[in-house]
């Protein structure tokens, strides 16, 4: 269930950004630098965090974030960046449901620095949360694009 519910919100985000190419990196929201394409990246950074990283133990700096720029992904986030955050996100979440379907059950654990030992359960019913709530501001962003609503 869980995975089948965080596939609904990974598809959600697609889908509030269908159509849109350039119009991803537009700042709807004057002065927020939140923008469609600041979403793509930053969940691109958040899957590759606590999949490569935190369970897979693997050596995986962010993507578009560090710790000199934390903004990276959003700041960073420019009409030519657009293939290269879609398929950063594409590789991200392909790996995220690779490493799942690979896990023996939901209880194996990794350490994240911030909260300690985390199970894989958990991180699934984080990474729902953390899509469902930016999945809110797609919502707005995309209205605010093109009057698009529902999506």
């Amino acid at each position: 269930m869980l995975v089948n519910v965080l596939a609904a919100q990974r598809a959600t985000l697609e889908r509030k950004c269908a159509g849109l190419n350039a119009e991803l990196a537009r700042r709807s929201v004057e002065p927020s630098t939140l923008s469609l394409l600041g979403l793509v990246r930053h969940l691109a950074d958040v899957e590759r965090r606590w999949f490569r990283h935190v369970l897979a133990g693997q050596d995986a700096p962010a993507r578009f974030s560090s710790a000199e720029n934390p903004d990276g992904d959003f700041d960073g986030a420019e009409p030519a960046a657009v293939p290269a955050a879609w398929q950063a996100w594409r590789e991200e979440v392909a790996f995220a449901e690779s490493f799942v379907a690979g896990a023996p059950h939901l209880d194996i654990e990794g350490h994240d620095a911030w909260r300690g030992r985390v199970s894989l359960r958990w991180v699934l019913i984080h990474m729902i949360e953390e899509y469902a709530r930016h999945n809110g501001h797609a919502d707005l962003l995309r209205e605010r694009i093109d009057g698009a609503r529902g999506l």
